[in-house]
């Protein structure tokens, strides 16, 4: 069975981004880049709330035809244009690049959605990701740690009334301070063990 992932970089203070949707904070160079696309193109497909859709599809579609993006950011353009998408939203009307529109998040829907063949399911957006959260639907969590300290913005988990036990799984440093903690959902003998 499939898996959803959650990846998304987040300041050491915990936000996911600063004061009036602030992200250009993070380090994202060549090497952390490459890392992303090699991750991400192994993917099944996207999962997107609309405020991420958006961002990405002002940018994505056509960065590669700009000569002053080479190297990781036009291979990931390439990725992201040819990956299968899906836009939860209840007021986009139409949506493209391969993208297919949700309205509601339905746990079923999802579980049957992971049933299917391919790769695994990468949900992005801090918001999204909290109702994917709630619903226990996250096998397991890529945070990449910026050496930052943001101050304030928007935090990348919100409080919940559910504890959720997680398993590291791996952790890998970046050369540029990054950090990556891989942690799968559950622990031995509990649901989400040995799938990380």
């Amino acid at each position: 069975m499939r898996k959803i992932i959650l990846s998304l970089s987040v300041s050491l203070d915990g936000f996911f981004e600063g004061d009036g949707h602030d992200i250009g904070w993070s380090l994202v160079d060549e090497e952390l880049h490459q890392h992303f696309n090699d991750e991400l193109g192994r993917m099944g497909a996207f999962i997107h709330g609309r405020v991420t859709y958006e961002l990405m599809a002002d940018f994505w579609p056509t960065a590669d035809a700009d000569p002053a993006h080479a190297g990781a950011v036009a291979e990931f353009a390439g990725i992201w244009r040819d990956m299968p998408k899906y836009v939860y939203s209840r007021t986009l009307t139409e949506a493209g690049w391969g993208s297919e529109i949700v309205r509601e998040v339905d746990p079923g829907a999802i579980r049957a959605l992971k049933a299917e063949p391919g790769g695994d399911l990468v949900v992005g957006g801090p918001r999204l990701a909290d109702e994917f959260r709630r619903h226990g639907l996250i096998d397991e969590y890529r945070i990449y740690v910026h050496p930052v300290l943001v101050g304030r913005g928007t935090p990348l988990f919100r409080s919940t009334d559910t504890r959720t036990s997680l398993r590291l799984v791996e952790t890998r440093p970046f050369g540029n301070g990054v950090v990556l903690l891989r942690y799968a959902v559950g622990g031995d003998g509990e649901d989400g063990a040995g799938r990380g």
